[in-house]
């Protein structure tokens, strides 16, 4: 067998499998677009249409400017953003939380420190600076934003499911 014989025989069978692909496309675009909207779409918590159609964005929800602190619905949850954070510059250059959030600037900002566990390493060592883990916020902090809710929540807090469990039992004795 010849060298080329091996890549020519390859480049013969791609050419064939890509004409054929070409012209089941082309035998496609003749169909009535208009008759077939084809296959639908994935129907979730976005409307979906068909896969052929394109659909408008959904409006982006304002952001709440100001909000009290809320509580926390459940032990170790990080805390949410009850500020905007538009125009907020988090990258490996820079991270604008921190010019109020640091250890050094909150007495002087008035903000919340950003916790103690945010300076120690992966081994628990201590850090002078945020841990690189640790410095980009929104990986676990979210900012709040006004939009009806897509689904009805159940969820309850641990106080709330203690303070039921201990009904409950007062109700058996």
């Amino acid at each position: 067998m010849n060298k080329l014989q091996g890549p020519l025989w390859i480049t013969v069978v791609l050419l064939l499998t890509s004409s054929v692909a070409l012209l089941v496309r082309a035998g496609d675009l003749g169909a009535d677009d208009d008759d077939d909207p084809g296959p639908s779409g994935p129907d979730g918590l976005r409307a979906g249409a068909t896969l052929y159609q394109d659909l408008p964005a959904p409006v982006i929800p304002r952001e709440i400017r100001a909000m009290p602190r809320p509580k926390r619905s459940y032990p170790e949850q990080p805390p949410v953003i009850p500020h905007s954070i538009r125009d907020y510059q988090i990258d490996i250059n820079f991270n604008t939380c921190m010019t109020c959030h640091s250890r050094t600037q909150s007495p002087r900002t008035g903000s919340i420190a950003a916790s103690v566990t945010h300076y120690y390493n992966r081994a628990g060592q201590p850090l002078g600076a945020v841990s690189p883990r640790r410095y980009f916020c929104l990986q676990c902090h979210v900012s709040q934003h006004e939009i009806d809710r897509a689904v009805e929540s159940t969820f309850r807090d641990m106080e709330q499911l203690i303070i039921e469990e201990a009904s409950q039992r007062r109700g058996r004795n």
